[in-house]
């Protein structure tokens, strides 16, 4: 499988914070200060105090989040008191997904760098990676290059996304009031100017539009890194614009290429909903958490409380609402108790038996897709197919997620099926899946990239295959 990663590839640096750096923080600053923007967190990073009141939240509230930073002296303060100490490792959900495709046997892998470093390479995957160069000397004398762009002409200082793992039952003082960390999350900290802008490299976008007929899947994702507005005037609406109709003019060129749209944090409901309407009639897939989920309510409905919760059956409604409301061909809910597929059959279903078979397969790129997050969570890495297989068999299923699949076969007259269970509503076949479960996680960042590449990957072979 030859697959297309957009746009985001970045560097991170990956600190476990504990519970005493987190109170030794909070005492270097002001208590109506921080415990205001606990209070009202302000979603983006301009000065120290932001950074440890949006790092202190996570860990109280024990939620996953990622803030832009848009100060220099706060990306030197973090760099200074974190970097020398981190594991720096790939970054960003195309850059993850990438390596993920690469160790699980695509063929071929292209993945948009920004900035293509030293450090930056040195993270990539050897086995299937191909980084595209710019242009041929031919295509140089024939004098074909395109104009510089204000884009092609910023600073080229390496994109860093500071990532602060925490684990649950850490505590810490809060001004006096002990908190404990009730569930293991991180809080990122991003300094990444030319990602907030989907810059894509010129080496990338002229293999796309050379090779997309050789293309079997794009990736896509870094839409939840845009802001509303731009130091030169743009908006995130013109960068969309930009994005949709580059990958119209791929897919033009290919009409059986698959584009998976992976969903993130974004800054604000408005540019959520601004992406999430924008591509759903290009994209054959989404793919989000269910705290993404949520933030799609206006869209589907569904209380976010319930989906905050991971309740199947609130979940599995919400995403049905979702993609029947906006004709979705297919959507991805994973969250860490069980991940969850709504997809629309290619045929009328007009027995059990074609509803079985049509779920099986989904199911079947499911299993691989938690397999791979699993492993990835508990050894950091992914060697290969057997390394997958023979590592999860150390693996425990989500008790939670188990129990989630029993409240979805009440509430949705389901049918159980592999290790998971389906069901038919509206149009729409739902398939869930337990998730697999390290007691002992090395990492707790890209295992939705991880999850998501391996089930795109499975996907498409099975495609091919039937």
């Amino acid at each position: 499988m030859n697959i297309l990663c957009g746009y985001n590839v970045n560097i991170d640096s990956v600190y476990r914070i504990t519970g005493a750096e987190i109170s030794e923080l909070l005492s270097a600053f002001e208590a109506a200060e921080i415990l205001e923007k606990i209070e009202n967190p302000p979603g983006k990073i301009i000065s120290e105090s932001d950074f440890v009141a949006g790092l202190a939240y996570c860990m109280k509230e024990g939620c996953g989040a990622e803030w832009l930073v848009f100060e220099d002296s706060v990306f030197e303060f973090l760099k200074n008191r974190y970097f020398e100490k981190s594991l720096v490792r790939m970054g960003g959900n195309a850059g993850i997904m990438a390596n993920a495709l690469s160790q699980l046997g695509a063929s071929r892998v292209i993945p948009n760098v920004a900035v293509p470093s030293e450090t930056q390479l040195s993270l990539f995957s050897k086995k299937a990676i191909y980084l595209p160069e710019a242009f041929t000397q031919q295509e140089k004398n024939a004098g074909i290059l395109p104009e510089k762009s204000e884009e092609d002409l910023s600073s080229n200082q390496e994109p860093i996304h500071f990532v602060f793992d925490f684990s649950e039952g850490e505590t810490f003082s809060l001004y006096g009031t002990e908190v404990r960390v009730p569930r293991e999350n991180r809080f990122i900290a991003t300094c990444d100017h030319l990602n907030f802008r989907l810059y894509i490299n010129p080496a990338f976008k002229q293999y796309a539009l050379q090779h997309a007929c050789e293309l079997d899947g794009i990736l896509i994702s870094g839409f939840h890194l845009l802001i509303e507005n731009y130091p030169d005037g743009t908006t995130y609406k013109t960068i969309l614009d930009n994005s949709f109709s580059e990958l119209t003019s791929w897919k033009s060129r290919n009409d059986k290429l698959q584009i998976h749209l992976e969903l993130g944090h974004f800054a604000s409901r408005e540019i959520g909903n601004s992406v999430f309407l924008k591509f759903s009639g290009l994209s054959d897939s989404f793919g989000m958490n269910e705290d993404e989920l949520a933030m799609f309510y206006n869209l589907h409905g569904v209380p976010g409380e319930k989906l905050l919760h991971m309740e199947a059956e609130a979940v599995a409604d919400a995403a049905c609402r979702l993609a029947s409301r906006n004709e979705l061909k297919k959507l991805f809910i994973h969250t860490r108790e069980f991940v969850l597929n709504v997809f629309k059959p290619g045929f009328n279903p007009n027995s059990e038996q074609d509803l079985q078979r049509v779920s099986g397969e989904k199911l079947e790129a499911l299993e691989f897709g938690v397999k791979c997050a699993g492993v990835y969570a508990a050894s950091g890495k992914l060697d290969g197919r057997e390394f997958v297989e023979e590592e999860a068999l150390k693996l425990q299923e989500s008790e939670f997620g188990r129990k989630q699949i029993e409240a979805f076969l009440k509430a949705f007259n389901g049918k159980t099926l592999r290790q998971g269970a389906y069901a038919f509503r509206g149009g729409y076949v739902i398939c869930m899946l337990p998730t697999m479960l390290s007691q002992s996680p090395v990492t707790t960042v890209g295992l939705g990239d991880t999850l998501t590449a391996a089930i795109f990957l499975r996907g498409l072979e099975l495609d091919v295959q039937a």
